[in-house]
């Protein structure tokens, strides 16, 4: 193959370090924007600094944020006595599409994996046990998935918390194992998380 110059090759490997994405979807993509006129280009540009410049996360639960707390933690309709805690961002919206839960989230940013060196501290662990032990949290649904790693954390989570004396649960039937929170459709995690049980 001839050689790419070097401001699209550039872009063709940025591309491909995104999840899902392999070397010949980047380069689809990278020539896509090359077609693109100007000013579709330049938004495109536009939206992902302003991402960057816009969007952190919460200094409480650690899902994303325009501001110094998250959507969720600001508002005043949400239960305080339910935290549920989830790998990720993703699985926030995910969860929220159901409509069934109506309290906080925690969101790990992760799952306990001691070859790539992420141990509890990386996953934000202490923080989850600071907030359960600073009180009127009454239940926590780890919510990690089936997976060996996800097992794996909900268990470290489930010893952490264990002291507190707080009802720690589990999603119920529904979640196969292996499956990703995020890949689950609305009524299988609404079956789930209404039918969860104490772990």
């Amino acid at each position: 193959m001839p050689e790419l110059p070097q401001a699209l090759e550039d872009l063709v490997q940025e591309l491909s370090r995104l999840p899902g994405v392999g070397p010949k979807t980047a380069q689809r993509l990278a020539f896509h924007i090359l077609r693109a006129d100007r000013q579709r280009a330049d938004a495109l540009a536009r939206a992902i600094g302003d991402l960057k410049a816009r969007i952190g996360y919460c200094e409480r639960c650690f899902n994303i944020a325009e501001g110094p707390l998250c959507a969720i933690c600001e508002s005043g309709r949400r239960s305080t006595e339910q935290i549920c805690v989830v790998e990720s961002p993703m699985d926030v919206i995910a969860i929220e599409r159901t409509a069934e839960y109506q309290g906080l989230y925690h969101v790990l940013h992760g799952v306990l994996s001691p070859v790539d060196l992420v141990g509890p501290e990386e996953i934000h662990v202490p923080e989850l046990v600071r907030r359960v032990t600073e009180g009127g949290v009454e239940e926590v649904i780890v919510a990690t998935d089936a997976d060996i790693e996800g097992e794996t954390t909900a268990v470290y989570i489930y010893r952490a918390l264990t002291p507190t004396g707080v009802k720690i649960t589990r999603p119920a039937h529904g979640l196969p194992v292996g499956g990703d929170l995020e890949y689950a459709d609305e009524l299988t995690l609404a079956r789930a998380l209404s039918g969860r049980r104490a772990f």
